[in-house]
């Protein structure tokens, strides 16, 4: 009896210690200091956080005096701003934003740019209602070209998807107007060269279960209308382009026209590119 009464203070006397232990690392965890808002933000961070660019680009901005705080040119790059400063960029007032991401899976006819001066339908048609933030798109896709299409307020992740030595893939389903000669797979393989610069191809290959004029072709290269440039390089019209992937994002339960918010881990892997 005496033993087990030992025995039990003693494993009474060890969750103590335990318990102890973690008061300690409790308190440390809430003694740790927090960033008081009061103290202000960096001019080119409060400026990406307006979805007006990225950090990067924020910076020359400043040194070239496109932006006032209070009604004075800043050119200094550490200035912070403080609650209830008034910023802004080119003479227009700007405030930071919630960041907004939101994939379209887009349809033919619309072209993308945020409006347009002839009155043809723009992707920001299709989504003017997905939030209230200003959010633009990450790159582009030409009018008659269907598929993904992510838009953001991110400026600091939009320049990351869209600069070429992040190398993020985008896949292609090419219907071309006549059948693709095993010959030209093979040369698009080895190397292609469009005006006079080389394309990285990463893959490219006929779409399984489907006739000989249906090709797959992932590339990271982000030039204006580079897809059908390759296939007219070798004497094919492409008749439909869709973008399946981009930056890992498919079109899973997206139908043709619809959008959808990313979700956070999605989020999360575009930050980790």
């Amino acid at each position: 009896m005496n033993s087990d009464k030992n025995s039990s203070r003693g494993r009474q006397s060890g969750n103590n210690k335990g318990f102890q232990k973690k008061k300690k690392e409790y308190k440390k965890i809430k003694s740790t200091p927090q960033a008081n808002p009061e103290d202000g933000i960096r001019l080119n961070k409060y400026i990406s956080n307006s979805g007006v660019s990225s950090r990067r680009e924020a910076d020359k901005y400043i040194a070239s005096g496109n932006v006032t705080v209070n009604g004075t040119v800043i050119t200094e790059m550490g200035f912070k701003v403080k609650p209830g400063d008034e910023v802004r960029f080119d003479g227009s007032s700007i405030s930071p934003e919630e960041k907004k991401y939101i994939l379209l899976n887009k349809p033919k006819n619309y072209i993308t740019t945020m409006d347009d001066e002839r009155g043809r339908k723009t992707v920001m048609d299709l989504i003017e209602n997905a939030t209230k933030e200003r959010v633009y798109p990450v790159g582009r896709l030409d009018r008659n070209t269907t598929g993904l299409l992510l838009f953001t307020n991110d400026g600091d992740l939009a320049k990351k998807l869209t600069h070429p030595k992040h190398n993020v893939q985008k896949l292609y389903h090419a219907s071309l107007d006549k059948k693709f000669e095993m010959k030209h797979l093979q040369k698009i393989r080895e190397e292609v060269i469009i005006e006079g610069r080389k394309v990285f191809i990463d893959e490219v290959d006929y779409v399984v279960g489907e006739s000989k004029t249906e090709v797959g072709i992932k590339i990271h290269s982000g030039r204006n209308r580079i897809v059908r440039k390759i296939f007219e390089h070798f004497g094919y019209k492409v008749v439909k382009l869709d973008r399946v992937i981009f930056a890992g994002l498919t079109k899973k339960n997206l139908p043709r026209g619809r959008y959808r918010e990313l979700t956070s881990q999605e989020v999360n892997t575009l930050h980790m590119i």
